[in-house]
This record gives C-alpha cells, sequence and structure tokens, in this order.
C-alpha cells in the first residue's frame, strides 16, 4: 500500500504493525524534517497516528496542550493532533486549522478514528468488509489489498457521467468510500460498527439572517485582515515554499498577501502557452512585476501537453475529466524543481462568486418568462444553427448549454450546464441491463440533498452551496491534490481556511455578485493593492483545447479507447451510441468534446484499474447521508 503513493511522500516510509493493527505512511517532509518520522504516538504509546497534510495553528495548539501537562518529543504538527486527541477525543478536529486526512489507533478503546478537513482538502478513501477495515489517501492503495473486489460502482459510474467526477461519499469502486469533507469515522474492532459524524459545514444562510448595514469601506478593510491573516498562517514551513501565480485575480490575491509579509523573498510560478488563445504569462508576468515577486515561468508547447496524456491520465485511480489536471501537474512539477510547498488560489471562485454561470442562473429566470413559442420554436432552433466552433468555450458552445438547462430547476439547470451527459443522454448511452439494474436501485439525488440540508432562500447561495460542497470538492481540490502529489509537492489554498471561509460565508450575496460584476468585494478590498487590469479581468481558467485534441494529436488514442468491439466487450455503453458522438464531433457537425472526454476518461481508468463489471448496482447506505 506504502509503495502506491510513493509519490505522495519520497522523502520517509514508516510502518507500524501490532496484531491486527498496521499502519504505514508515505511522507513528504515539511514540518520537523529530521525528527518528525511516522507513525507517532502519545506519551504512554497507547495511541499512533498517521496524518497527511498540515495543521497551521499547530504552535498555538502545542502550548495550550503543553499547559495542561502534555509533553512531547518531535517538533511536528502529527504530534500535536494526537495530543489533541487525547485531551478532547474525537472532538480535536474542530479545534484543528489545517488541511488533513489522518487515522489514529487507539489501543484502549479498541477504536480506529478517521478524519477529513472540512472542505476536503486532502482526500481520505476506506473500505469496510466483514474481514478488514482499510483506508488511505488514494484509492490505488486500497486496491492492492488481496481480494480486495475492483467492481465497478454503477451508480458512481452515473454520477461521474453526469457531473465528470465522481462525487462523496462514494468512490468509482463498489465498497469503497471517500469520508465527506467535515467528517469523522469511528470504527469499532470488537464489533465492526462504523460512526459517521459530521463536525462542520459551511452556514451560506448566515448571510440571510441580518440586515446589511455595515459600510463597504468597513467590509473592505475587515476582508484584507482576514486574507492577510489566513495567508499567514499557511506560510508555516521548515522548507522552501512558493506561489502559482496565473495573474487571475484569486492567484494575484494570494501573492500580494505573501509579499507582504515576507517582502522580497516570493517565489512565483506560472505555465504559458504557445497558442496565444490559451496563453494568460503576460498577466502573471504584470502581476509578479507590479508585486516584487521571483518569477519563473514555463511556456508550453501542444506537445507536451498531449503527450502527458497517457501517462497523466494512467495515474489517476478515478475518473477525473477535468483536462487542466495536465497543466497543473506541469506547474506543480515545474514549481518542484524549486520549492516543495506551493500556496495557490483555488476557492475563491465557490467563495465570492466568481463562476460566469451564477449571472446564467439569473438570466435563467428571465429566459423562463419568455413565451413557450419564442423559446421553443424561435431561440432554440436559432441557436442549434449557429456554426460550430471548436475553440475554447466558444460562443454557440455557451449559448446552446444555456438553452439545454435554463428550463429546469436550479439545481438540475447547474449540473446539465457544468457536467457531460444529461438524464437522457445517459439512458441512451448505457447498457440497456445496467439502465435497467441502476432504475431499480436505491439511487440518492446528491443536488437535492444538498439543497435540502440549509434551506437557502437565495437562489444564487443555494448555487455557492451547491459548488462548495460538489464541484469544488471533488474536481478542483482533487484535481490540485492529484496533480501536485504526483510531483511530490504540497499545493495549499489559503482562500479555503477556514477562518476566511466562514468569514466570507457571512457576506451577503451582494457583495459577491452586484449587477454584472463578480467578486464585487474581493476586487473592491484590492484596489490599490493589485493592479486595475488585474481586478478588470474577467474569468479565463486553465481552458484545454480538448476539442481539436480529439481531431488531432489524440485521435488515434480516442479511436482505440472508444472501439466498438472493445466497448461491446465491456458492456457500460452502447458502440453505436458512442460511434455517432465520435462521427459527429470529428466530422465539425458537432462539438462532442465534453461527452468524448468523459468517456475516454473513463476508459483509461477501467483498463489500467478495474476489472470486471458487476451484475447490479449497489444500494446507498443510508448512514452515509446523516
Amino acid at each position: 500500500m506504502c509503495r502506491s503513493i510513493a509519490h505522495r511522500g519520497p522523502d520517509d516510509q514508516g510502518i507500524w504493525l501490532e496484531g491486527a493493527v498496521g499502519l504505514g505512511v508515505r511522507r513528504l517532509s515539511i514540518i520537523d524534517v529530521a525528527g518528525g518520522h511516522q507513525p507517532i504516538h502519545n506519551q504512554d504509546e497507547s495511541e499512533w497516528i498517521v496524518f497527511n497534510g498540515e495543521i497551521y495553528n499547530f504552535p498555538q495548539l502545542r502550548e495550550r496542550l503543553n499547559a495542561r501537562g502534555h509533553r512531547f518529543y518531535t517538533r511536528t504538527d502529527t504530534e500535536v493532533v494526537i495530543h489533541a486527541y487525547d485531551e478532547w477525543g474525537e472532538r480535536c478536529v474542530e479545534e484543528l486549522n489545517g488541511m488533513f486526512g489522518f487515522a489514529i489507533w487507539d489501543s484502549r478503546r479498541q477504536t480506529l478514528f478517521l478524519a477529513r478537513d472540512r472542505l476536503g482538502i486532502k482526500p481520505l478513501y476506506y473500505a469496510i468488509t466483514p474481514d478488514v477495515l482499510a483506508f488511505a489517501s488514494e484509492l490505488k492503495a486500497i486496491l492492492t489489498i488481496p481480494g480486495m473486489r475492483r467492481e465497478v460502482d454503477l451508480a458512481a459510474l452515473d454520477d461521474y457521467l453526469a457531473l465528470e467526477y465522481v462525487p462523496s461519499p462514494r468512490s468509482i469502486i463498489r465498497g469503497i468510500r471517500k469520508l465527506p469533507p467535515g467528517h469523522t469515522l469511528s470504527w469499532r474492532m470488537d464489533n465492526g460498527d462504523g460512526q459517521l459524524r459530521q463536525y462542520w459545514d459551511v452556514d451560506l444562510g448566515a448571510s440571510e439572517r441580518e440586515p446589511d448595514t455595515v459600510p463597504l469601506a468597513q467590509r473592505a478593510e475587515e476582508l484584507r485582515a482576514v486574507l492577510l491573516e489566513s495567508v499567514r498562517k499557511e506560510l508555516i514551513s521548515d522548507v522552501p515554499l512558493g506561489v502559482f501565480l496565473s495573474g487571475g485575480i484569486d492567484s494575484s490575491t494570494v501573492a500580494a498577501m505573501m509579499t507582504r509579509l515576507t517582502p522580497g523573498h516570493v517565489n512565483s510560478f506560472s505555465i504559458g502557452f504557445s497558442d496565444p488563445s490559451f496563453d494568460e504569462s503576460a498577466h502573471a508576468r504584470q502581476v509578479a512585476q507590479h508585486l516584487g515577486t521571483n518569477h519563473r515561468e514555463l511556456i508550453l508547447e501542444p506537445s507536451m501537453l498531449t503527450d502527458l496524456v497517457p501517462s497523466v491520465t494512467e495515474n489517476l485511480d478515478e475518473p477525473l475529466a477535468d483536462a487542466s489536471i495536465i497543466p497543473t501537474y506541469l506547474l506543480s512539477r515545474f514549481a518542484r524543481q524549486h520549492v516543495t510547498v506551493a500556496l495557490g488560489g483555488d476557492g475563491g471562485d465557490e467563495l465570492f462568486g466568481g463562476y460566469p454561470t451564477l449571472l446564467a442562473h439569473r438570466l435563467a429566470r428571465y429566459y423562463q418568462r419568455l413565451p413557450g413559442v419564442v423559446r421553443d420554436r424561435l431561440l432554440s432552433p436559432l441557436i442549434e444553427r449557429l456554426p460550430v466552433s471548436m475553440a475554447n468555450i466558444s460562443l454557440d458552445f455557451k449559448l446552446k448549454r444555456f438553452v439545454d438547462g435554463a428550463g429546469y430547476p436550479i439545481g438540475e439547470r447547474h449540473v446539465r450546464w457544468l457536467g457531460s451527459f444529461s438524464s437522457e443522454e445517459r439512458a441512451g448511452l448505457l447498457d440497456p441491463q445496467l439502465q435497467a439494474s441502476l432504475e431499480q436501485s436505491d439511487r440518492h439525488d446528491l443536488v437535492a440533498e444538498h439543497l435540502a440540508r440549509h434551506r437557502l432562500q437565495d437562489p444564487l447561495n443555494r448555487v455557492l452551496y451547491l459548488d462548495m460542497k460538489m464541484y469544488l470538492e471533488n474536481d478542483i481540490l482533487a484535481k490540485v491534490d492529484r496533480a501536485s502529489m504526483m510531483a511530490s509537492l504540497e499545493a495549499r489554498v489559503p482562500l479555503l481556511n477556514v477562518d476566511l471561509v466562514e468569514h466570507v460565508a457571512r457576506l451577503p450575496v451582494s457583495l459577491k455578485l452586484r449587477g454584472q460584476r463578480s467578486k464585487y468585494i474581493l476586487k473592491h478590498a484590492l484596489r490599490g493593492v493589485l493592479p486595475d487590469a488585474t481586478l478588470a479581468r474577467g474569468k479565463k481558467g486553465f481552458g484545454m483545447p480538448v476539442a481539436r485534441w480529439i481531431r488531432g494529436p489524440l485521435k488515434d488514442l480516442v479511436l482505440t479507447t472508444l472501439a466498438p468491439d472493445k466497448l461491446r466487450r465491456e458492456g457500460f455503453f452502447r458502440p453505436t451510441y458512442v460511434k455517432t458522438l465520435l462521427d459527429d464531433h470529428l466530422s465539425g457537425r458537432r462539438d462532442n468534446r465534453k461527452q468524448l472526454w468523459t468517456l475516454f476518461i473513463f476508459e483509461r481508468w477501467y483498463e489500467r484499474y478495474a476489472a470486471q463489471r458487476p451484475a447490479s448496482a449497489e444500494p446507498v447506505v443510508a448512514a452515509e447521508h446523516q
């Protein structure tokens, strides 16, 4: 198991065995490089911990625990966690400010305690069988266990086809789960019982409960202070660190706070593209010059990206159809040549309302008020006849997506806009027997469950909550974790520090999206801190030319991966349906990039990691949704 995730921790390996209990860890040394060997124990060695992540407030916790009589034999944050468990029991997680996935074996209680950070920055998988509880940071480690089944979870596959990722608590493998963010799991060895407990969730409802009477200038000043403190916490390190700098407002905000805290010592990294339609390197250089960072950039040729597709997709032990994982890996590998830790701007769009879909949801309300004859007989046919463009997020692509989802309720609309296959398309794509099995299984609508959890009144708050609970955790953070860990680089996300998240969650939506101006309060707070041109830029992101790749350098690999005979043998998808998708895309009749890339990534994963298709869908365990 440790060998399978050696990339996550190339510096050290530790294994502890006692009777029927075994703990293993691979370590990327950040704090107490020389003395932080894991697993780590408490004072009487009755508890042992393996830990992945960082606890940013560990010096303060250590002082509190010292005052209560705890004695330490290392300088690591990991040892602070085991003593915090000693002091506060399972509620120790509520004291931790950080990103983490950890396991504690408590020999006195004969209990294994698993915990994951509030936002899901760090991953944690587990499987409970009649014989064993197994856990790991990556799915592939659990799959190394002799006798572990490798059946595809059909409900998870259905979710993946809809969303382009597998949302927690499922994984793509039947019987293996993800511990949801903000949750702990306590498992007793004597009876095999596992108790799942939620200890935190983001509360956007706070912004709806009080009138907004605070002056804008005061709001901006308070936000700058919380931003600075959140970044300060996450600079703790005994090894060199830097910042990913794209030139967008989120990464530029993090870089700006770093330069205020450590002027002249900030190492920034960016990548550019030789294709000017995807290149943002000039914006990153402008911000770097303005802030005075030690800036390095790597310009990528198209072949550098496509050449990596086979190896990166092979290392993905769970399908994730976000093609930007490839440049994220290249950026991580480039930064790792100079630093061991890099801070990034991920989470800013979800916190401050940066995605164009927020504005689209507002427009959808007006679209729905149009007479049906105008929508169905005039606008839809007109948009459908627009010329197909293979450019990144082209006008025809956006308009067709908008019309496809605008008439649905907010949750389903959001999924249709962001995902790949609608429910009608999945009915045509999936093998009839598989489809029948899904229809008979106990399916849960995760979107509806998330929306029901807080009963948010503001539609945009509901979208922001969905983005944080689904897209941020299962796509963005999974992508950043896997890409950075493939390069043995620790990626930190200070915009998701819990103190900042809770501060911004209390802000009214009108401070996030005002009229057509997104991230309103963030941009206001950074006036004079960042260049005006940076504050005025729209959302760009790591858009990849997937549509062109499928018609060009990756065509042969895609055709081989989605070959009809192969699909027929596996029994998941109707070969004729997939062939139509391919033919229409390759001929230029339709832009099927999202659907084809989603299928391509699943098939690449299935070739590498799975063994068989199950006979039926697995029902959801009710406890996982408590």
